[in-house]
């Protein structure tokens, strides 16, 4: 049996939104009290949770969104992904020298917004790219599908030798801003904004030198056979025939079992042998000795130095930093993310590795842990290896112009 190829991540880019289309929460509440004036108690509902969203005055929507009332067509649905993708790669073409004809595997993943043709299809078509070109178009999956994607690319570079794959993960948010009045239908409006990153992959040796990182193991789990799992996060007409995304209030429970099972798998692959002991003993002890102990909980921080945890919203990242016991620098990119762009959905992690390096704190050697969740319900996860040290100031990125404010202070209510 032949030695698995290594996969590199040559770069990434990640979308910057323009300052024209940022929604202070002023903007974002006036526009809510426009759109449901015969519904003042949603009006409130959204109020509260946007001032304990953990989210900033920066984060960005789509022009459409900014229409009173919003105007969520198909036309410019397209114009949103087009503006995002495009621009993405455009970045990371410029970036790393590669052109359109070298590129031999297109992967694009987007879960809500799934025209005909395909997504994969308009980059195919935007770039020329060959006719022989592997492409695939994953949607439905959730804030969790770049890293599916990522597992995805991974398998193919194993079957096609000396190849680049380009991988975008993106949001569309244009078709998906829910505007009805059910509360659990509304969260995703308070939390979610508009984001993409592309990323390109190789199997080449001889990129081995200027990739930034080498991929060292994808875990996915799916919890999708339990009938709340896979509700949890549902979307659905509401009673008055309006679509939107219905998030259970078992949510934050549902993803700690997903995050158990997550890392029951990856722990023996990542962590040293000492943990994996203490970890076995405690499990037998609780099995044959007394059931009432508590189980211990690995520490992850021996086997990775960075932590890109989904920014899903606050209780999101609370949650995994109490469960794997992270301290405030392990998850402040997860937070400063948040608060500077929002859920950006599934390219969420890449603005939070942009931040860890944005901030001179990646070094040649380090490992970095990225987990995130997503509709079904899913825990997928990726750890990488960084090749070489990455050299601050950054020319380029999401946090060029912002990077030294942060990070701030986020208080637990802001008031609006």
């Amino acid at each position: 049996m032949s030695k698995p190829r290594s996969v590199y991540l040559v770069d990434y880019c990640c979308y910057k939104p323009p300052v024209t289309c940022r929604v202070p929460f002023s903007t974002f509440m006036e526009h809510s009290r426009l759109i449901l004036k015969d519904n003042p108690k949603s009006v409130d509902f959204q109020m509260r949770i946007l001032e304990r969203s953990g989210l900033g005055e920066e984060t960005c929507l789509p022009p459409a969104i900014h229409y009173i009332p919003p105007m969520p067509t198909m036309e410019a649905a397209r114009g949103e992904a087009e503006v995002v993708i495009f621009s993405s790669i455009d970045a990371l073409m410029k970036k790393t020298g590669i052109r359109p004809k070298d590129i031999d595997i297109l992967i694009v993943n987007c879960s809500l917004f799934s025209p005909t043709p395909s997504l994969s299809a308009m980059v195919v078509n935007k770039y020329k790219l060959r006719s022989n070109i592997r492409s695939f178009n994953l949607s439905g999956m959730g804030c969790s599908a770049g890293l599916i994607s990522i597992d995805l690319a991974r398998d193919l570079l194993q079957a096609h030798p000396n190849s680049y794959a380009l991988v975008i993960s993106t949001e569309i948010i244009t078709p998906n801003y829910y505007k009805g009045s059910e509360r659990a239908m509304l969260l995703p409006n308070c939390l979610f904004r508009m984001g993409a990153t592309a990323i390109l992959l190789s199997n080449k040796h001889r990129d081995s030198r200027r990739a930034k990182y080498k991929l060292v193991h994808v875990v996915r789990t799916h919890k999708g056979a339990d009938n709340k799992a896979y509700k949890c996060v549902y979307e659905q007409e509401d009673p008055q025939g309006k679509v939107g995304i219905n998030l259970s209030k078992d949510l934050m429970i549902i993803a700690g079992e997903a995050l158990k099972s997550n890392i029951t798998t990856i722990g023996p692959l990542v962590l040293p042998a000492s943990e994996q002991l203490l970890f076995l003993i405690t499990l037998i002890g609780r099995r044959i000795i007394n059931p009432k102990w508590k189980p211990y909980i690995p520490d992850f921080k021996q086997a990775v130095e960075h932590f890109c945890i989904h920014a899903g919203g606050r209780a999101v990242i609370d949650e995994l930093q109490k469960s794997l016991q992270l301290s405030a620098e392990h998850v402040e990119a997860s937070r400063m993310t948040l608060h500077r762009f929002g859920n950006t959905s599934s390219s969420s992690l890449w603005y939070e590795l942009a931040y860890i390096e944005a901030k001179g704190r990646m070094k040649r050697g380090n490992r970095v842990w990225q987990i995130a969740f997503g509709s079904g319900f899913k825990c997928n996860s990726a750890v990488w290896k960084c090749n070489r040290t990455i050299k601050t100031p950054i020319e380029e990125g999401p946090w060029k112009d912002c990077i030294e404010r942060y990070p701030v202070f986020i208080p637990e209510v802001v008031k609006l």
